[in-house]
């Protein structure tokens, strides 16, 4: 597996951490930005992730910025994107398993440090799990077809 992972200014340094995290259990990445704690504007970061996670050239995205709101609210503009944020290792994993989530957002300032790699571990430990879960994400599906927006 291979995914794309960004943060902003605000969660640059939570961004590292994960990457620790992803090499520890073997996930392969790449790292869309940004690099530094210069200031940045998130959802430039959000859609450059979301877009190739959506195009197929990833199989799923990791953003992380101050709460983890506003990546997800950005990623989630984006047709194909079901982005969570995860506050703890439970909510990572039913993200996956009941919402086929492929975009795990995490707020580095509103997640204790020492839990973010246990969230990591349960987001790609999850697998969807489809049965009476497919019907209500097909529905997400649906709302993003009739775009009534």
């Amino acid at each position: 597996m291979k995914i794309a992972i960004a943060a902003d200014h605000a969660g640059f340094e939570g961004k590292e951490l994960i990457k620790h995290t992803l090499d520890e259990i073997g996930v392969e990445y790449d790292d869309m930005g940004t690099y530094s704690t210069d200031s940045v504007d998130y959802p430039d970061y959000a859609r450059k992730v979301a877009e190739a996670v959506a195009r197929g050239d990833y199989q799923q995205g990791v953003l992380v910025c101050g709460s983890g709101t506003g990546m997800a609210i950005s990623a989630n503009k984006v047709h194909g994107i079901r982005a969570a944020v995860a506050w703890n290792a439970e909510t990572a994993s039913l993200a996956r398993q009941h919402n086929n989530a492929n975009v795990l957002a995490i707020g580095w300032r509103t997640s204790p440090e020492g839990t973010i790699p246990d969230i990591v571990k349960a987001w790609f430990a999850a697998n969807f799990e489809g049965g009476r879960h497919a019907g209500r994400v097909e529905k997400i599906t649906q709302i993003e077809k009739d775009d009534l927006c």
